[in-house]
Formats: C-alpha cells, sequence, structure tokens
C-alpha cells in the first residue's frame, strides 16, 4: 500500500540550500522548475564526493580511482535502468541532455530507416528539440514532417492522430507533457495505435519524469528520452532509453573512444549495447549526480509527489482566474503541474521583470514551442511551473506579484 500522508514540504525545502538565498531581499518564490529543477543537498554532495574523493577517467583503468569511478558510474546506470524498468542496461544509454538524446535518434534511425517519400509525425505540443532534429533527418531522406493538431484547450486530437498515421508513417515522436502548457499526452494509446501498424514511437519525457514514475515496459515505448537538469539533478547529462532490437540496428551516432571494437585504418567495428552510442568520455559525475538524484525521488515517493503537484495546479489556476486580465493558455483534462497565461496588453517579458521584484521566478517568452504560441495567436506566454518542493505561499506571492503588475499598468 503507498503511503499517501501528506509531504512535509517545508522539510522538504530544507533540502534544498538555494531556498535559504532571498531575491531583491525577498524569499525566493522559484516557479521555473519547467526549464530547470533546483538540486537538493543529497546531490550536490554526490557531485562534490565524486570530484573530490573518487575522480578518474572511467572504464579500461586498472588503478583504484578509476575502478572506484567506473562503480559509480555504472551503478548510476543500474539506478535508471531499474527506475524506467528497462529489460537491460545496454538499453540505458547516457547523452548530455534531451536534446542530445532526440538527435542520435532522429540522425541514426533516419539513417537506418528513411527513405523519399516517408513521413515523421510529431505533434503541436512538442518542443523545438523534438521539431528540429526531425525536421533534419527528413531533408537528408527525402522525408516529409506532419504535426497532430490540438484543439484550443491544448487536447491531443487522437481522432486526428490516428487519420494521420499511414502506410508512409516511419516514426512517430511527441512529447509525454507539454513544456509550455503542461498538457498530459495518453502516450501509451499513442504507442498502442502506432505499433497497430508497426511504427516505432520515441517519448520525449523531459518533462514527465520530474512529475511521475514511467515504465518504459509498460508503456512499449521504443525510445525514451529524459534530461537530468529537469529531475533535481545536473546540468549535462540526459538520458536515451532504446529498446534492444532497434540499438542493435541503429548505426553509430558519433565516433570516438569507449564506441569501438577494433579500430585500423582499413576499417574499423563498432561496441555493441550502450557502448556503440556513447563516444569519447562521458559525463562522469553528472551521471553519478542524476543516479542520486533519482534516488531521492523514490525516498520522496512519486505518488506524494504528483499529488501535491496536483493540489498546485488546482490552487494557481483557481487564483488566477481571480484576476481579470489573466488569460490562462491551455486548460487540458489532463495537465502537469504548470500553468501559462498572458494578460491583457501588457508584455510577458515586463510582466516577469516586476515579478522578479517580489523574488519572484517564471518563465518568459515562446518556451521553444514557436508553433504552439502560433497556435494560440500570442508571441509568448509566462509560465510558472511547481515542483516538490514548492508550496500554496509560493502562488500567493505569484498572484500578489501578477496584481502588482496590474496595478502598475493600470
Amino acid at each position: 500500500m503507498n503511503d499517501m500522508t501528506p509531504l512535509d514540504i517545508e522539510r522538504i525545502r530544507k533540502d534544498f540550500p538555494i531556498f535559504g538565498e532571498t531575491v531583491h531581499g525577498k524569499r525566493l518564490t522559484y516557479l521555473d522548475s519547467g526549464a530547470s529543477a533546483q538540486k537538493p543537498k543529497v546531490v550536490l554532495d554526490a557531485v562534490h564526493k565524486a570530484y573530490a574523493e573518487t575522480y578518474a577517467n572511467v572504464h579500461r583503468g586498472v588503478h583504484y580511482l578509476s575502478q572506484q569511478s567506473t562503480e559509480l558510474y555504472e551503478g548510476a546506470r543500474k539506478t535508471v535502468r531499474a527506475h524506467l524498468n528497462a529489460a537491460s542496461l545496454d538499453e540505458i544509454i547516457f547523452t548530455k541532455n534531451t536534446t542530445e538524446a532526440i538527435n542520435l535518434v532522429a540522425d541514426s534511425f533516419g539513417r537506418l530507416a528513411l527513405e523519399p517519400g516517408d513521413e515523421i509525425l510529431l505533434s503541436y505540443l512538442e518542443h523545438h528539440s523534438n521539431i528540429v532534429p526531425w525536421q533534419l533527418a527528413a531533408e537528408k531522406a527525402g522525408a516529409t514532417v506532419k504535426a497532430v493538431p490540438i484543439d484550443e484547450n491544448g487536447e491531443f486530437l487522437m481522432e486526428e492522430y490516428l487519420k494521420l498515421l499511414g502506410p508512409k508513417t516511419k516514426i512517430v515522436a511527441v512529447t509525454h507533457i507539454s513544456n509550455a502548457i503542461g498538457t498530459i499526452v495518453p502516450v501509451k494509446d499513442v504507442i498502442r495505435a502506432a505499433h497497430d501498424k508497426g511504427i516505432p514511437v520515441l517519448i520525449d519525457g523531459s518533462q514527465a519524469m520530474p512529475h511521475m514514475k514511467v515504465d518504459v515496459q509498460e508503456l512499449g515505448a521504443d525510445f525514451y528520452v529524459f534530461t537530468g537538469h529537469k529531475v533535481f539533478a545536473p546540468t549535462g547529462i540526459g538520458v536515451l532509453y532504446g529498446k534492444s532490437e532497434w540499438l542493435e540496428k541503429m548505426p553509430p551516432y558519433q565516433g570516438g573512444g569507449d564506441m569501438i571494437n577494433r579500430v585500423t585504418f582499413e576499417k574499423t567495428t563498432y561496441a555493441t549495447g550502450h557502448s556503440k552510442f556513447e563516444a569519447g568520455t562521458p559525463p562522469i559525475v553528472q551521471a553519478i549526480g542524476l543516479g542520486t538524484a533519482i534516488d531521492y525521488m523514490n525516498s520522496v515517493g512519486f505518488d506524494k509527489i504528483a499529488a501535491h503537484e496536483q493540489s498546485l495546479l488546482a490552487y494557481a489556476t483557481e487564483r488566477l482566474r481571480e484576476i481579470n486580465s489573466v488569460r490562462i493558455i491551455g486548460q487540458a483534462r489532463n495537465k502537469a503541474a504548470i500553468v501559462s497565461f498572458v494578460m491583457d496588453g501588457i508584455h510577458p517579458h515586463d510582466i516577469g521583470t516586476i515579478v522578479d521584484q517580489s523574488g519572484v521566478a517564471v518563465r518568459v517568452g515562446h518556451h521553444c514551442a514557436q508553433p504552439l504560441m502560433d497556435f494560440y495567436d500570442v508571441p509568448s506566454t509566462v509560465r510558472a511551473s511547481f515542483a516538490l518542493y514548492n508550496n500554496h505561499e509560493d502562488i500567493d506571492a505569484l498572484v500578489a506579484s501578477i496584481q502588482m503588475v496590474q496595478e502598475f499598468f493600470g
């Protein structure tokens, strides 16, 4: 049975040293976790210890430090594999971020499977990192990129998706959760429908991983990607999960050390498993930090995190609706803890600048989702994104700062 006692938010906030800081002399209200999450002390300590006590390059080293570092680095891979319930360690590839992971698949899968006239199916909810790599792959192959439309609430239109799935579709690549408006895509249904036609699916899980437990075998995803810095880990580390049946067929993405079996000037043969896609010195310490961050989230409990964040979303939505000049962008029935909004006659950058003076950190701009902004006919929005360390006081601070914006602009 899951322990569903509420999170002790004050205790959790003490796990994150940054919340002892002030901004412009005010209490820090950090509502930008969708861009990058803050780091708990256990992660900071693990990173420091890895550099200060056990650091050396990994693999092949016979000396003590190299063996220690390798054990910690590969231990992080084991943690990620268990967390995602991947079938084997060879299905877990470390990258520098989600963007690199998607580029890896787009390039390697593209060279393997894309031909002139083929179609790549995305959606209007995608981050640019899940659009541009596929456009590049399409250009190389002579293929076409198509996008599943959404409705005014930001809902993924399943009926339209099913119409677009066809004999020319070679891969589907969609987000699990929209980074810009929080829509949760029914990815299990997306995957099932694609697999019924023999089409592989990549899921961009960057926004999902901090909020929910993901089981890649239950989902059935062929590829699942996420980034470390959004799950309370360091920057410079990402993960590509790929089914072995695809990774065995796909050519290497980059060449260099660690991804080889034997090199001669006449011919090079490649390593197998994850090593084939991990050229050069890997993000050793960052991976160690990622493993620690995943352990931390599991110690808190994903059911508790999800319940807490949904209460924050409901409260924030209710409070923002009280302000007449605020229009929330994207109101899907199934949403993560993200609220995007605009204010009548006030540019989002002006809003962000003014609320910052109250110590409130929000993200303003197009959120690397320009096709989505075009759909809503807005150049940009203000985005407040919540994490396990936020509380109602943060939302009250946001609302008070927005009311100051309204007063300032009359």
